[in-house]
């Protein structure tokens, strides 16, 4: 009975810090992941080994569960008055500031212990990863499209994935990070027309605001732009017939994602964003089957 009334306090304390990573929402590391092992494939030519599989899978995860504890708490007196925000542990108060920053930075070190298994250019990169992470929350306050730098932060994974395999950061790298960066503008401005009326009366900015009437046509734009980069750049890869079925099925989902955002309703945004991350995997098996049929 005693041992029973223990852990029920526990289980609960430990449901808040589940909770406060989104840690039954894994769509967020998702779209992280995806981009991330699709640079390891790249750079690599094909499978890059189980070590720097594990090494980016693990990283891509607890970074962005600490990135979660940061963003919580920059945004802990806005996210009060968002309906979706509102009962985060962190603004609710069931999670201090003290104990979600604690948290978020150990999660970061052992992020940074993985990355110390790979080189030396992977570790230097990390610095700039982590700087950006740190950055972004602050962003919504200061630029009128804080999911461009969103998009950097997100996109980050690629550069090192290079770096890991090749110890250095090639000009292909950059080019795809800059095409997935519109990827990222695209789904996390389908994120923010989610919040539009409650970011305009807080005062948050975000890119559903700028961009006003013309953000369905952006955000289609966005998910065009980024395919191009990322099949122009990989053109000269030979990937074969099935990467471009697989590009085929990219812009159906890009098709799919405009007419459930068109009307600009709550559901529909909301769930375009949610199934966001299998357009990013589809891009991801197309490149892991062409590099395995090579």
């Amino acid at each position: 009975m005693n041992e029973a009334a223990a852990t029920g306090p526990l289980r609960r304390r430990i449901d808040l810090y589940l909770d406060l990573i989104r840690w039954s929402r894994p769509a967020g590391w998702l779209l992280l992941l995806w981009p991330t092992l699709s640079a390891l494939w790249i750079a690599a030519g094909g499978f890059p080994g189980w070590h720097l599989l594990v090494v980016f899978t693990l990283g891509t995860i607890l970074m962005r569960s600490a990135g979660c504890c940061v963003n919580d708490v920059a945004d802990r007196e806005f996210d009060r008055h968002v309906k979706r925000t509102a009962q985060r542990p962190v603004t609710t108060g069931a999670i201090s500031v003290k104990q979600a920053l604690t948290f978020g930075a150990l999660l970061a070190l052992a992020a940074f212990a993985l990355v110390l298994t790979t080189n030396a250019v992977t570790v230097a990169w990390s610095f700039a990863a982590l700087a950006i992470t740190l950055v972004y929350p602050y962003a919504k306050r200061f630029v009128s499209m804080p999911q461009a730098v969103l998009g950097v932060a997100f996109s980050f994974g690629i550069p090192m994935a290079f770096a890991a395999v090749q110890s250095r950061v090639p000009p292909l790298a950059w080019v795809l990070l800059v095409g997935n960066l519109f990827w990222v503008l695209a789904y996390d401005t389908e994120y923010a027309m989610v919040d539009r009326d409650d970011d305009l009366k807080i005062g948050m900015k975000t890119s559903a605001i700028t961009l006003g009437r013309f953000d369905v046509p952006v955000v289609t734009a966005s998910y065009l732009v980024y395919v191009i980069i990322w099949v122009v750049a990989l053109a000269s890869h030979a990937l074969g017939t099935i990467f471009y079925v697989a590009i085929g099925l990219t812009l159906a989902q890009v098709v799919w994602h405009y007419t459930l955002i068109r009307t600009r309703s709550r559901e529909g945004c909301f769930k375009a964003f949610r199934l966001n991350h299998w357009l990013g995997f589809t891009v991801f098996a197309g490149i892991v089957a062409a590099y395995a049929l090579q």
